[in-house]
């Protein structure tokens, strides 16, 4: 067993290489979907396509049986900035593996398909197993594991891999982003005349920065609000503006519903609100499913999630859960040790083993 893993771990290691190496950009996965499948093909895995997402069933797969769903995502962000290196050349150095997505969450997605791969061909467990490699995540696309989900039958929980240091977040935030416009009156910013939309804007802010919701997650904390965008369509400086846009990002803890934080945020504020959507709700896994359980057995420990992930589009209990670290992802010179790959194939296989 311990050769296998060995090979397993060497060969995640070198698929993740591949990937930094293709640029996927949100709605631009189709290099590296091609390298998912091209690299399951090769080990005699049967995969099916939907979009850009990749996925793929257990040589024994049976329909009378529960199914884990095994999910991680192949797009990144675009590099920022602040990059020293080449963000597509993979360097590994002092045990670390550079280059954008090696952290979030390319670590996580070929541990995952390891994990996958240990189990592939054995017989009677005694439940399926779905890979799925999926596009999207980082811009909560509609064409990746919303659009996959469909197609993969009946799920009774899933594991979703995203940077945790391999810990157990049980409970993540829902996301709720709000586009606001404050309305004033046009004039000449040299009189005392019109109604400037930016001032009345600040007051609304001001609203978001202070105002605290009551209900407070053992989990997950308080809600939190954060404007974040601000803007007018002025082009020049002596133009009182007529509207000042801003958006706020609204991060909802499992106590309140968004319908519930829309009533409490139009009761205090004056500007038009227009909610982006109510698709990424707040989610958790109860800590007595017996995923929880194996992860508790082996040492894990569980929190609640600030951030948001594709586990918000999931009907059925997940736990996210992946080597890597969440403070690196985005960030410039991204990385992710090579260790934390290792040991997180070996988790993930001794997770799956205490169930399967």
């Amino acid at each position: 067993m311990n050769e296998q893993i060995t090979i397993l771990q060497n060969e995640a290691i070198a698929l993740l290489k591949q990937l930094i190496a293709t640029p996927s950009f949100s709605k631009e996965e189709d290099n590296t979907a091609d390298i998912i499948e091209q690299s399951l093909e090769r080990k005699g895995v049967k995969t099916r396509v939907h979009l850009k997402n990749i996925w793929a069933t257990n040589k024994f797969y049976d329909e009378t049986r529960p199914t884990i769903l095994l999910n991680s995502h192949h797009d990144t962000v675009r590099p920022n900035k602040g990059y020293t290196i080449d963000p597509f050349n993979p360097i590994e150095t002092d045990g670390k593996l550079f280059g954008l997505g090696s952290n979030d969450a390319g670590g996580c997605l070929v541990s995952l398909i390891a994990g996958f791969l240990f189990y592939y061909n054995k017989v009677d467990l005694k439940y399926n197993l779905i890979l799925a490699a999926t596009a999207e995540e980082e811009i909560s696309g509609s064409n990746g594991v919303e659009a996959l989900l469909p197609h993969l039958g009946k799920i009774d929980f899933g594991i979703v891999g995203e940077p945790t240091e391999m810990q157990m977040a049980v409970a993540e935030k829902g996301l709720m982003v709000l586009d606001c416009v404050a309305h004033g009156k046009a004039g000449h910013a040299a009189r005392n005349e019109g109604e400037n939309a930016i001032y009345k804007a600040i007051q609304d802010i001001e609203w978001f920065r202070s105002y605290q919701f009551p209900k407070v997650s053992e989990l997950l904390g308080p809600l939190k609000m954060t404007v974040t965008i601000i803007d007018t369509e002025n082009k020049a400086h002596n133009v009182i503006p007529t509207e000042c846009h801003f958006v706020a990002d609204v991060r909802v803890n499992e106590l309140y519903s968004f319908e519930d934080v829309m009533e409490v945020i139009k009761n205090n504020i004056h500007s038009d609100i227009k909610p982006r959507s109510f698709r990424l709700r707040s989610t958790s896994i109860a800590l007595d499913h017996p995923l929880v359980k194996a992860g508790i057995g082996l040492g894990r420990v569980y929190y609640g999630s600030p951030t948001t992930s594709d586990k918000a589009l999931m009907s059925f209990p997940a736990l996210k859960m992946g080597p890597g670290n969440s403070a690196r992802s985005h960030a410039a010179d991204e990385y992710i040790y090579i260790d934390e790959i290792k040991k997180g194939i070996e988790l993930y296989i001794q997770l799956l083993g205490r169930i399967l």
